[in-house]
C-alpha cells in the first residue's frame, strides 16, 4: 500500500491553521451624540456602542431625566479584518440608538450608561449638552444633504401615529418610527350606505426588510368586507413621501360596504416586521393610523322594496331552459344579478308564477372578479319548476331597484316576462280545463287501463245470511261491552306512569340538551382556525341557546336580547354569567353579518362562550 502525505505535513498544517484563526477584540462600552449644542425644538441622536461583549451581557440604557425619549432602536454588524499573513479579527458591534429631545434650556447631562458582564461592570462618560431655546437648525452634516430633506421640517409635533384631518391618501410619518412605519389608507372617507370604499394597509420603509412575521387587520365594526389582495411576498414600489423616498409593501387590500350611516371608526392595524438580513436583522413592531368613514343615508325618494346592499350598478336577467315542455318533465329558470357592489351580500328577487306551476327552493351561486379593487360579479339564484298540468303559462317580469352612487339616482333593472308551454306527454291524457278531482282522476285512469287492455270491470255477487244466534248469545259480545272499559282504565294507568317518568327523567333530558350544547360547541372549536366565519360563529349561537334553554327550561330561540336578559334574571342568574352570555350572542351577529374574522376575537369568543357554561347550577 502506498502512504499519500506524512505526519510532518499534518502537524505543519495545524500551525496554519492555528496561525490564521481569528483572534477576538477585548470589549468596547462607549456613547455619543450627534450634536454638542441643541435647541429645545431640535432632537438628539445618542448612540451607545457594544462592541465584543459576551451574549450574556446586560446593557442599561441612559435615562436622562431631562429628556424625552423619542424612539430607541438596536441593530446588529460583524467585521471582519484581515492582515496580511496575520490572524482575521472578528468584532460583533451593536449599537442602540436613543432620539432624545430636551424639555429645558440650560446646562443639560445625559447620564452614563452601563454594561454588565461575567461580574464586571463597564460605564460610558456622561455627555454635556449645551440647550437653547428654539430650533438651532438640522443636524450636523445633513445641510450637506439637500436630495434627503428634514421630513419634519413642517411638521409640529404629534403623537407617533396622529393623522391630519381630512387626508386619508397622503401619509403622515410618525416622528420616531421615520425609518419604518405602517399606513393604513382608504380611496374614499365619504360614501353611502352600502357603497364600496377600499382600504389598504402598507408598510413604508427605508431600511431592509426582511419578512413580516404577524398581521392583526382593524376591528371592522358597521362594515361587511371582502378580500381583494393578500399579497404572499413582500413587493416593493419607489414612493416619495414629503421629499423623502421610500419603498412601499402591500400587506392587505379590503372593500369595505358600511351597513350603517354615520361616522364609523376603523381602529388601528399592527404588525410583527423583522428588518435586515443575517446577523444585522432584528424584529420590530408597528402599530398604524386609525381611520374615520362618514357613511350618508341613501337619499330620499327611493323605490319600494329597496335594501341598504342594493348599491352600485346592476344588471338583472332571467334564463329559463326549455320554454315547451312535456308534462313531468322539469324547467330550469335562473335568475342572475350581476354588476358592482356588495355581490354576496345582496338579494336578487323572488322567483313568482303561476298556480298551475311548482317552484322549489333555489340553490345560490356567486362569483366574485374584483376588477381594479372594484368588488364585480355575479349572483345566481336557480329555480327547479313543474309543471302540474298541461297549457300555456307567463312567468311574470322581475324588478330589482337599486341606487347608483355614480349618478346619485335611484334604478330599477327589470327582466322580460317569459312564456312557458306545457304539453302532454306520448300516451299521455291531460286538460288544459280545471283540474279534475282525486275521484276522478281515480276513476279516468281505470277506464283508461281496462280499455286499453281489453278488460272487463269486476263485479262481485254479495249474499246475506241471517244470524241462528241472538247477538247478545255470542261469544264475542260479553268482551266487547266490557273492552272500552278496560281500554279506559288502561290509558289512565299508562298516563299516570308516563307522568312518573316523566318527573324523574327531566333532569335527565335537562343534562343531556346540556351535554349537546357542549358538543355543538367543541364542534365550533375546530373552526376557529380553517372554515368559514360564519359558519363558526352560527355553531357557537347555536350552542349557547341550547344551553340556556337546557338549563332556563324554556325556549329562547326568537327571544330579543332584553328579553333572554330578564329570563335569565327571573332564573336567578348571576349578573357576571348574564353579560358574558349576552356578549356572545352579540359577537356572533356581528362576526356573522359585519366582519369579526380576526382569529383573537373567535378565541375570545369561544372562551366566553365556554366560561358562561361552567360551573352552572345543575
Amino acid at each position: 500500500m502506498r502512504r499519500t502525505g506524512s505526519g510532518w505535513t499534518a502537524l505543519l498544517a495545524g500551525f496554519v491553521l492555528l496561525a490564521t484563526s481569528p483572534a477576538w477584540a477585548e470589549v468596547e462600552f462607549y456613547q455619543k451624540a450627534d450634536r454638542t449644542e441643541v435647541g429645545t425644538e431640535d432632537t438628539v441622536r445618542l448612540s451607545v456602542v457594544v462592541a465584543d461583549a459576551p451574549p450574556s451581557a446586560q446593557v442599561q440604557l441612559p435615562a436622562p431625566k431631562d429628556f424625552q425619549v423619542l424612539s430607541s432602536s438596536r441593530s446588529n454588524q460583524r467585521s471582519i479584518q484581515l492582515s496580511g499573513g496575520g490572524p482575521a479579527v472578528i468584532q460583533d458591534i451593536t449599537t442602540h440608538t436613543l432620539i432624545l429631545q430636551p424639555l429645558r434650556t440650560g446646562k443639560l447631562t445625559i447620564p452614563p450608561a452601563v454594561l454588565t458582564t461575567a461580574g464586571r461592570t463597564y460605564r460610558t462618560e456622561p455627555i454635556e449638552l449645551t440647550v437653547k431655546a428654539g430650533r438651532l437648525g438640522p443636524p450636523p452634516g445633513q445641510a450637506t444633504r439637500p436630495g434627503l430633506p428634514d421630513p419634519f421640517r413642517n411638521f409640529p409635533p404629534m403623537a407617533p401615529f396622529e393623522q391630519m384631518e381630512g387626508d386619508n391618501d397622503v401619509p403622515v410619518i410618525p416622528r420616531g418610527d421615520s425609518d419604518l412605519f405602517l399606513r393604513a389608507s382608504l380611496d374614499r372617507d365619504e360614501v353611502f350606505v352600502g357603497e364600496q370604499t377600499t382600504l389598504s394597509l402598507y408598510i413604508y420603509s427605508r431600511v431592509d426588510l426582511s419578512s413580516v412575521d404577524a398581521v392583526t387587520m382593524p376591528k371592522l365594526e358597521g362594515f361587511w368586507s371582502e378580500d381583494v389582495e393578500s399579497p404572499t411576498q413582500l413587493s416593493g414600489e419607489q414612493r416619495i413621501v414629503n421629499g423623502v423616498p421610500y419603498r412601499a409593501y402591500l400587506l392587505r387590500r379590503r372593500a369595505l360596504f358600511p351597513v350603517k350611516a354615520g361616522t364609523l371608526t376603523i381602529t388601528p392595524a399592527e404588525a410583527d416586521i423583522t428588518t435586515g438580513f443575517l446577523f444585522a436583522g432584528h424584529r420590530v413592531h408597528r402599530v398604524s393610523n386609525g381611520l374615520k368613514v362618514k357613511v350618508k343615508p341613501l337619499p330620499p325618494g327611493a323605490p319600494p322594496g329597496i335594501a341598504n346592499a342594493n348599491v352600485g350598478q346592476w344588471q338583472l336577467t332571467m334564463d329559463v331552459s326549455p320554454t315547451s315542455v312535456e308534462l313531468g318533465q322539469p324547467i330550469t329558470v335562473r335568475v342572475i344579478l350581476e354588476g358592482t357592489g356588495n355581490v354576496k351580500n345582496v338579494t336578487p328577487p323572488k322567483l313568482t308564477v303561476p298556480s298551475a306551476l311548482k317552484v322549489y327552493d333555489p340553490t345560490t351561486t356567486d362569483k366574485l372578479t374584483p376588477n381594479k379593487n372594484k368588488i364585480q360579479g355575479r349572483r345566481v339564484m336557480e329555480y327547479l319548476v313543474m309543471a302540474q298540468r298541461t297549457g300555456t303559462f307567463t312567468l311574470p317580469a322581475l324588478e330589482f331597484p337599486y341606487f347608483d352612487p355614480r349618478r346619485r339616482a335611484y334604478d330599477v333593472s327589470r327582466t322580460d316576462p317569459v312564456t312557458i308551454t306545457v304539453e302532454a306527454g306520448a300516451g299521455g291524457v291531460a286538460s288544459t280545463g280545471p283540474s279534475p278531482t282525486p275521484l276522478q282522476d281515480a276513476a279516468n285512469e281505470q277506464k283508461n287501463v281496462l280499455s286499453a287492455h281489453g278488460l272487463r270491470p269486476l263485479r262481485y255477487q254479495a249474499r246475506f245470511v241471517g244470524p241462528t244466534t241472538p247477538l247478545w248469545e255470542q261469544a264475542f259480545f260479553l268482551p266487547a261491552v266490557l273492552a272500552p272499559m278496560g281500554l279506559l282504565f288502561g290509558l289512565m294507568l299508562v298516563g299516570r306512569v308516563r307522568g312518573r317518568l316523566a318527573v324523574q327523567t327531566e333532569a335527565g333530558r335537562t343534562r343531556q340538551q346540556a351535554r349537546a350544547a357542549r358538543k355543538r360547541l367543541a364542534a365550533a372549536e375546530k373552526l376557529v382556525g380553517e372554515g368559514s366565519t360564519s359558519a363558526f360563529y352560527a355553531e357557537v349561537e347555536k350552542a349557547l341557546l341550547g344551553f340556556l334553554e337546557a338549563r332556563l327550561h324554556v325556549p329562547v330561540v326568537g327571544l330579543t336580547r332584553e328579553a333572554l336578559g330578564e329570563k335569565m334574571a327571573a332564573a336567578g342568574v348571576e349578573p357576571e354569567r348574564r353579560s358574558k352570555a349576552l356578549f356572545v350572542l352579540e359577537a356572533c351577529d356581528m362576526g356573522r353579518f359585519g366582519g369579526g374574522a380576526e382569529l383573537s376575537e373567535r378565541n375570545r369568543v369561544l372562551d366566553e362562550a365556554e366560561a358562561v357554561m361552567e360551573g352552572w347550577e345543575k
